[in-house]
Protein backbone atom coordinates (compact mmCIF):
# COMPACT_ATOMS: atom_id res chain seq x y z
CA UNK A 1 0.00 0.00 0.00
CA UNK A 2 1.89 3.06 -1.08
CA UNK A 3 1.12 6.59 1.21
CA UNK A 4 1.71 10.18 1.03
CA UNK A 5 3.62 11.42 3.84
CA UNK A 6 3.29 15.06 5.23
CA UNK A 7 5.17 16.63 8.18
CA UNK A 8 2.35 15.84 10.53
CA UNK A 9 -0.03 13.29 8.51
CA UNK A 10 -0.65 10.47 6.41
CA UNK A 11 -2.71 11.13 3.15
CA UNK A 12 -4.09 8.03 0.87
CA UNK A 13 -2.48 8.91 -2.57
CA UNK A 14 -6.51 9.60 -4.20
CA UNK A 15 -6.06 12.66 -1.58
CA UNK A 16 -2.99 14.35 -3.94
CA UNK A 17 -2.34 12.14 -7.25
CA UNK A 18 -5.60 12.67 -8.59
CA UNK A 19 -4.71 16.61 -10.06
CA UNK A 20 -1.07 15.47 -10.81
CA UNK A 21 -0.44 15.37 -14.69
CA UNK A 22 2.09 12.19 -14.02
CA UNK A 23 -0.88 9.92 -12.23
CA UNK A 24 -2.33 7.06 -14.10
CA UNK A 25 -6.13 7.03 -15.58
CA UNK A 26 -7.44 6.16 -12.25
CA UNK A 27 -5.45 9.08 -10.07
CA UNK A 28 -3.08 6.96 -8.64
CA UNK A 29 1.05 7.15 -8.37
CA UNK A 30 2.42 5.12 -12.05
CA UNK A 31 3.67 2.03 -9.49
CA UNK A 32 4.86 -0.24 -11.53
CA UNK A 33 6.38 -3.73 -10.47
CA UNK A 34 7.00 -2.24 -7.19
CA UNK A 35 9.00 1.06 -8.16
CA UNK A 36 7.62 4.83 -8.41
CA UNK A 37 7.85 5.83 -12.19
CA UNK A 38 6.63 9.14 -11.37
CA UNK A 39 9.53 9.58 -8.82
CA UNK A 40 12.80 8.77 -7.21
CA UNK A 41 14.37 6.30 -5.08
CA UNK A 42 14.83 7.93 -1.29
CA UNK A 43 18.07 6.37 0.44
CA UNK A 44 17.01 4.49 3.65
CA UNK A 45 18.90 5.80 6.98
CA UNK A 46 17.69 2.08 8.57
CA UNK A 47 16.69 -0.98 7.02
CA UNK A 48 13.43 -1.25 9.33
CA UNK A 49 12.04 1.91 7.06
CA UNK A 50 9.97 1.17 4.43
CA UNK A 51 11.07 1.99 1.23
CA UNK A 52 10.43 5.64 0.24
CA UNK A 53 10.34 7.87 -3.19
CA UNK A 54 9.77 11.62 -3.37
CA UNK A 55 7.52 12.29 -6.89
CA UNK A 56 8.23 15.00 -9.20
CA UNK A 57 5.69 17.16 -7.47
CA UNK A 58 7.75 16.97 -4.24
CA UNK A 59 5.33 14.94 -2.07
CA UNK A 60 6.90 12.08 0.34
CA UNK A 61 5.55 8.66 -0.54
CA UNK A 62 6.54 5.71 1.05
CA UNK A 63 5.48 1.88 0.25
CA UNK A 64 3.92 0.25 3.51
CA UNK A 65 3.66 -3.79 3.71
Amino acid sequence: MLVILMDDQILAPEQVCQSCLLADRSGQPRWRSGQLHCGQAIRKLTEQQPEQYECIMGFRIAEIR
